[in-house]
């Protein structure tokens, strides 16, 4: 059993980016950008309400503030005032999941702040400090999606907040688990086949190749398929048959 997520609502004003009405009808967790890296009211709440209708989990993609560079850019922002970002962002998306009939369950962070916070702990700390932050308007303690091995699932896991591991069907890992810096040459996987067969190694052996060729223990609850690829929307729906075929239940973890 598996949960299938994908990052949506990556757009701002005119601009668009995730199919996200596609994308919808085949993954069972929806990553929405909050304003801080992609994404507006007007594409949250469109967003919230067709997750709400399809029946798929609502979760808050919080980043560092960075519409310019997609969130991807390192930033020095002081813990206490990323902390309240990060509440900030989870608020503003409830408000729209509430409007739908639905809530958000979980956090991702997004971007440079998600690899930042597999190993800093300073950064680690402040994005869990605005999780708890934000309890008092999601009706308590929200999971928090990462990393296997993470600073980020390590300190969420200290105060009590559930975690939920994450493996990435269409990125290059390295010998220690990590994902490869998208810098990098061949960080990203662009050939479907080699997509799919990998998402379906993570899910029933719990390995993945790394770049050297040696095979990786990853044990991850959640598998994530970028939904700012091209063709995103019908290589999830590949994936997420595969998978069946393999025996391998695709379903929320919340």
């Amino acid at each position: 059993m598996i949960d299938l997520n994908a990052d949506l609502g990556e757009g701002f004003g005119r601009w668009t980016l995730t199919d996200d009405e596609a994308l919808l009808s085949v993954v069972t967790s929806a990553n929405v950008a909050c304003g801080f890296h992609a994404g507006d009211p007007s594409t949250m709440r469109r967003v919230c309400a067709l997750a709400a209708e399809r029946g798929v989990r609502i979760g808050a993609q919080v980043s560092y503030r960075d519409l310019a560079g997609f969130g991807r850019r390192a930033m020095e922002v002081p813990p206490d005032e990323l902390a309240d970002e990060i509440a900030y962002q989870i608020g503003a998306l409830q408000v729209f999941a509430r409007a739908a009939g639905s809530r958000v369950s979980y956090v991702k962070p997004h971007g440079a702040l998600y690899n930042r916070v597999v190993a800093d702990s300073e950064q680690a700390e402040a994005v869990v400090a605005g999780v708890l932050r934000a309890g008092a308007v999601c009706d308590g303690p929200l999971p928090v999606l990462g990393l296997p091995g993470s600073r980020l699932l390590e300190v969420a896991e200290g105060v009590g907040l559930p975690v939920v591991t994450e493996a990435f069907a269409d990125r290059a890992y390295t010998r220690a688990g990590t994902l490869v810096p998208r810098r990098e040459p061949d960080a990203v996987l662009h050939d479907p086949e080699a997509v799919i067969a990998r998402a379906v190694g993570m899910a029933r052996d719990g390995l993945v190749t790394a770049v050297g060729g040696e095979p990786v223990a990853i044990d991850a609850r959640s598998l994530c398929v970028h939904g700012d690829t091209p063709g995103a929307a019908q290589l999830a729906w590949r994936v997420r048959g595969a998978l069946a075929s393999a025996g391998i239940r695709v379903e929320a973890f919340t």
